[in-house]
């Protein structure tokens, strides 16, 4: 625990929210003030909670934290179908994003099933 910043999890959720924030920065996208800012925290909390989590002391705390990444992450995903229905993301993009929200829930869920902190 206390090393956030080596997993590979949490680095593939930084890159994950630099993609939605470049995403949300272009038009139609960047006027839909309500999806672009929901999207942008979801996106933010997943590795944010990664972090959290593997900051905390006792594996009951760090296990609530990333499962709450998780969510967010399925969150992300939620948002991008809703993006991509009114027409914002191509389904290339959409297809390319939920993959890789998906790999990382996966991975937050092997954290978590594996107690490998």
């Amino acid at each position: 625990m206390g090393n956030f910043k080596k997993l590979r999890v949490w680095q593939e959720s930084i890159d994950l929210a630099e993609e939605i924030y470049n995403l949300t920065r272009k038009e139609p996208f960047a006027r839909d003030y309500g999806l672009k800012d929901q999207i942008q925290r979801a996106v933010v909390s997943v590795a944010s909670n990664i972090a959290e989590g593997d900051e905390r002391k006792t594996l009951k705390e760090a296990t609530y934290f990333f499962n709450v990444s998780k969510g967010s992450a399925a969150e992300v995903i939620t948002q991008l179908h809703i993006a991509f229905r009114v027409g914002y993301v191509s389904d290339e993009t959409l297809e390319r994003l939920e993959d890789k929200s998906e790999k990382i829930r996966a991975s937050i869920k092997k954290l978590i099933q594996n107690r490998k902190y």
